[in-house]
């Protein structure tokens, strides 16, 4: 069994994201070890790009505030290399194609590989581009995540039954941004996946909230917080750590009452 699949073997995971460097690369290190210790299942480090247009405005003003500051990518495995001598939490590396090509796909991925990175997602390839970067992790022991967005069945059953590691269900950016009601679509989306027998299916939410966690549960086998602790991150900077702690054991806690 993979790390991967080891985050969805005890229950209903819960996977924070954060923007790496945001306040600080001090910060993000820590964040990992406290977010492991209040019961994260696996954690996102979003590697920040300048046009990450798959985002709101949170993960946008985390990306620039933490370029700003001069984060790179080769920071960032440092980083993870300390990480790793700590913590064995699986963690999934989340960036865009153009921070790939411009490090060389084959060494980046190769480098997430061997500082202990366990999956890679890239928002802006659709399933078809996939190829240029699945046999390189395929190549390297590394999880290339798949991605679903609102689509024709057929399409998100072609998906599901291709995907490694497991499947990340987003809703539209609108239905995303909302802090009211459960996106249904969600929903469906994730049963259309588990009908497949395809990996585990987690499903992404920006900011949500306990409530919603354990709705959205019932139909997927995790819940990826996408702007949460990113959010926390903006408002508390330097002293996010046990806001972050106190959120990840929240929605932990609210997904153990579904399992």
């Amino acid at each position: 069994m993979t790390k991967i699949q080891n985050a969805f073997a005890a229950g209903k995971a819960f996977i924070p994201f954060i923007t790496c460097g945001d306040p600080s690369l001090e910060i993000t290190e820590e964040l990992v070890y406290a977010m492991d210790e209040a019961g994260a299942d696996l954690i996102e480090l979003g590697i920040p790009f300048s046009d990450p247009t798959a985002e709101g405005p949170i993960i946008e003003a985390a990306d620039f505030r933490a370029l700003s500051d001069g984060v790179t990518t080769d920071q960032i495995f440092d980083m993870v290399r300390r990480i790793r001598t700590k913590t064995e939490i699986p963690l999934a590396f989340t960036t865009y194609a153009n921070v790939a090509f411009s490090y060389g796909a084959e060494r980046f991925i190769r480098t997430a590989a061997e500082i202990g990175a366990d999956a890679l997602i890239f928002p802006d390839i659709p399933f078809e581009e996939k190829e240029e970067f699945a046999p390189i992790c395929k190549a390297h022991g590394i999880e290339l995540i798949s991605l679903v967005a609102p689509a024709p069945c057929e399409r998100i059953k072609t998906i599901a039954k291709e995907a490694a590691g497991f499947v990340c269900c987003t809703a539209s950016l609108e239905e995303n941004h909302a802090r009211s009601g459960i996106v249904t679509e969600l929903e469906e989306m994730a049963k259309l996946v588990k009908a497949e027998k395809a990996p585990p299916c987690a499903v992404s939410f920006d900011l949500p909230t306990v409530e919603q966690a354990a709705a959205l549960s019932e139909s997927a086998d995790g819940i990826i917080a996408g702007a949460a602790v990113v959010k926390i991150c903006e408002t508390y900077g330097a002293d996010c750590i046990p806001y972050a702690a106190d959120y990840v054991r929240s929605m932990k806690k609210a997904l153990t009452g579904n399992r």
